[in-house]
């Protein structure tokens, strides 16, 4: 165990000490050395903003922008760029308050709170946890069912045996996790272009597409699919999962080296951010480009989707490869998900148990739930399905941004890191935006 994981914190701020860190057997595993080049530097801290990137193109990602695209054209793509821009800062505060202050979100929110405002942000962790499963479980599974033909239950079993995936990959060695979800995303960013090319899109409505627009707040149902494109964007799991796993990296104790740190692995979830904005784009712009323009405007089901495809790009190239990225996304994103619930767990609870164990419980706890959810809907309700739980991640959201934003601005908690005022204040206009579109939705709810 790292000999300053379970350090006496003197530093005002915290009510409790500092905790075994969580995924603790792969704590400052990787080397970061203090010399070289800028860019061999910086590349030491490639790889964390990926694994974030993951959660940014799930398939309940896919579910909102298709239902978007379908229905709305090109006029969502404004949704996803801002909720692209609001990933970006939030992200780079995770990064802040790991490297600052030494832990994850999870931790820092049981050291900062009474026992009793802890556990109640746990279960909400939990919560947004099983939501983010509930996608990431259909979505693999549809995967495995339109490649090979596996019913969808069977398929949902299938994915509980990512942790062992996890478990022999972590035993190789972190950077193994960073390269197989690298190397998917690849895949995945190749099957979209050249679908995107078959589909042929306007793209002069693509640009104007990015412009703002009033119609998403006056439109209810406009409204409804942008919340689900933020909750599927911006999720609570990947400000956890973030916070964790940029601790794999041994930067340093001193200020200097803890500055650059932060420098390095902001660049390193920027760019990665970029990318999946490319792929969220992507989605909603083959969406538009062929379930649209063809009138199909009510398309919400991934299995419809694939299926239409074929007549309406003319060529049957397009659905192999939809399917293939689909079930990419889907093995990624329950991948890094299983990591978060671990960090969540251990970080909320501080258990003390061997690592198999604690990732199996972790697993199971979100995949129970999600499991029997998926096999009570079945394949005719995936669609909304996936788009509901997108939406609950958004109610979830401010849960993990509030307290975020407040430790990154505490000088006495960041240890000479605490974010510069403009930061905060951003932040929080991104915490209160998101809060005003879920009181709007509640309210057009309410009003039917």
């Amino acid at each position: 165990m790292p000999q300053d994981a379970v350090a006496a914190d003197t530093r005002s701020g915290w009510r409790r000490k500092r905790g075994e860190p969580s995924l603790v057997d792969v704590f400052r595993s990787i080397h970061v050395s203090r010399s070289g080049s800028l860019w061999r530097r910086a590349l030491a801290f490639v790889g964390p903003g990926y694994l974030v990137a993951v959660g940014y193109m799930d398939p309940g990602n896919w579910a909102t922008s298709i239902a978007g695209g379908a229905q709305f054209g090109y006029m969502l793509l404004t949704v996803a760029m801002m909720s692209n821009i609001m990933a970006i800062i939030l992200q780079s505060l995770c990064a802040r308050l790991a490297i600052g202050s030494g832990r994850d979100l999870a931790q820092a929110c049981r050291d900062a709170y009474p026992r009793t405002v802890s556990w109640i942000l746990w279960a909400f962790a939990e919560i947004a946890i099983i939501a983010t499963d509930v996608a990431e479980v259909v979505g693999t599974a549809i995967g495995l069912n339109l490649l090979f033909g596996i019913p969808l239950e069977l398929g949902v079993v299938i994915t509980a045996l990512d942790v062992f995936l996890i478990l022999w990959l972590q035993k190789l060695g972190f950077r193994w996790v960073e390269a197989f979800i690298i190397a998917l995303l690849a895949i995945i960013f190749a099957c979209f272009f050249i679908q995107i090319a078959l589909a042929d899109p306007e793209w002069g409505a693509v640009i104007l597409g990015f412009a703002p627009t009033v119609d998403i707040v006056r439109d209810p149902n406009m409204l409804y699919l942008a919340l689900g494109i933020i909750g599927a964007t911006v999720m609570p799991h990947n400000l956890y999962l973030h916070s964790g796993i940029v601790q794999t990296r041994d930067y340093g104790k001193s200020l200097p080296e803890r500055r650059e740190a932060l420098r390095f692995a902001t660049w390193d979830s920027t760019v990665a951010l970029m990318f999946a904005l490319l792929v969220n784009a992507s989605i909603l712009i083959l969406a538009a480009a062929t379930f649209h323009r063809g009138g199909h405007t009510t398309v919400a089901e991934i299995g419809d989707a694939h299926a239409m495809l074929a007549p309406l790009v003319g060529s049957l190239l397009a659905p192999k490869l939809f399917a293939i990225a689909l079930l990419c996304c889907g093995l990624n994103s329950t991948v890094t998900a299983t990591m978060a619930g671990q960090i969540v767990m251990e970080g909320f609870l501080d258990i003390k148990l061997p690592a198999w164990l604690r990732r199996l419980i972790t697993r199971m706890i979100a995949i129970i739930p999600a499991a029997a959810v998926t096999i009570y809907y079945g394949s005719a309700g995936t669609g909304t399905l996936l788009i509901l739980s997108q939406v609950i991640l958004a109610f979830q959201l401010p849960f993990a941004i509030v307290p975020l934003v407040m430790f990154t601005r505490d000088k006495a908690k960041m240890n000479g890191l605490a974010a510069p005022t403009w930061l905060t204040i951003t932040s929080g206009i991104i915490a209160a935006i998101i809060i005003a579109l879920n009181i709007k939705l509640i309210w057009d709810i309410a009003a039917g």
